[in-house]
């Protein structure tokens, strides 16, 4: 019976041997699934260590895509993604230490195709990204912005702003670059480049406080510009630009970071780690603490609206080394779920059928 028993596991483990060898010559495709309503995250990764990635939650299963890209794609992203946002059909995934941008279909995370941003063998460091009409708008560490063209996909040119610019917005015709200047510490820029998206050139360059990084717009004119300071004599500062005379209306201190804006309310994260909302409307603080049902949030790192349900969504990047976590709260402040995402999840695109 022993020698049965052995003779039985031989078999077994023959017969497991050239299964595994067979299964190492069978090249598997990845396979590009629709998807429906719900929302990407993009997960910067480490620094350097190319482990980027995108989660994709759907409102209809309720289930996660650990990488939707990757199991579409059978590739990474590539190192550090800074941005996402979605236009027309596709997506456009900023991938900054790797210096492509990532064009994807939108309904499939299928890669449609990678545009490289060097200027010869050196990476320009792509950050944000923003459209008008036919053309996507990069800005890069470089001191450029890069116009795409979003049917062919090609580079057309880049116009020189400031030094790292980082956020832009597009408002009244033109675009308002964020200039950094945050690979210099401690010399930062503290400058806003306005693009005219007509002659696509340089018209003004307005001074702000140290180190403007988060730009938005409003539906009243106005283009919000927060700069995070020198972290030491000049604190964070909240600059509102005219948008038809882009004259610097006001500057105040402001604690808050990483804002976004859906409708009349500009979301902010605090040094606290609250989420405050602004009223665009009244340019006033309407709710210093968004979170009402005593939810805590260990490290927030994005926050995002959804003008479609008056969700928002606040990412939490706990320990910047481990998996985060999304949570959805209801426009009242009440948490609705919350969901394992990738590595310092650093954006949230909305995808809508």
């Amino acid at each position: 019976m022993k020698n049965l028993k052995q003779n039985i596991l031989l078999v077994a483990a023959a017969l497991s041997l050239i299964l595994t060898s067979c299964n190492k010559d069978k090249k598997v495709t990845p396979v590009a699934t629709p998807v429906t309503d719900g929302l990407y995250v993009l997960n910067q990764g480490l620094f350097n260590d190319n482990n980027s990635s995108l989660s994709f939650y759907s409102y209809t299963s309720k289930q996660v895509t650990p990488d939707i890209f990757n199991s579409v794609n059978g590739r990474g992203l590539g190192d550090t993604g800074n941005d996402i946002e979605i236009y027309g059909s596709k997506m456009y995934i900023v991938v900054n230490v790797s210096s492509t941008i990532e064009v994807v279909d939108a309904k499939t995370g299928k890669s449609i195709k990678q545009v490289k941003l060097f200027n010869g063998s050196t990476g320009r460091q792509p950050r944000d990204i923003v459209f008008y009409k036919n053309n996507a708008y990069v800005t890069s560490y470089d001191g450029t912005v890069a116009v795409m063209d979003t049917t062919a996909l090609t580079v057309s040119q880049f116009i020189t702003v400031g030094r790292n610019p980082e956020q832009l917005a597009v408002a009244n015709g033109k675009i308002y670059v964020a200039n950094s200047g945050g690979l210099g510490y401690p010399n930062y820029d503290k400058t806003v480049s306005v693009i005219d998206l007509n002659t696509l050139t340089v018209i003004k360059t307005l001074t702000v406080v140290v180190n403007p990084q988060n730009v938005v717009a409003d539906n009243y004119g106005n283009v919000y510009v927060l700069s995070a300071g020198d972290y030491s004599a000049n604190p964070s500062s909240l600059a509102i630009i005219d948008d038809n005379t882009d004259v610097v209306k006001s500057q105040t201190n402001f604690d808050g970071s990483n804002m976004a804006i859906q409708g009349d309310n500009i979301y902010f994260i605090t040094s606290a780690g609250k989420i405050e909302v602004y009223n665009a409307k009244t340019q006033a603080i309407s709710n210093p603490g968004f979170i009402t049902d005593g939810t805590v949030i260990t490290t927030p790192y994005c926050v995002a609206a959804d003008g479609t349900t008056g969700e928002v969504f606040v990412t939490d990047a706990k320990d910047y080394s481990s998996n985060g976590t999304l949570y959805a709260f209801d426009k009242t402040g009440k948490k609705e779920y919350s969901i394992t995402v990738g590595i310092n999840p650093g954006k949230i695109a909305f995808l809508k059928n």
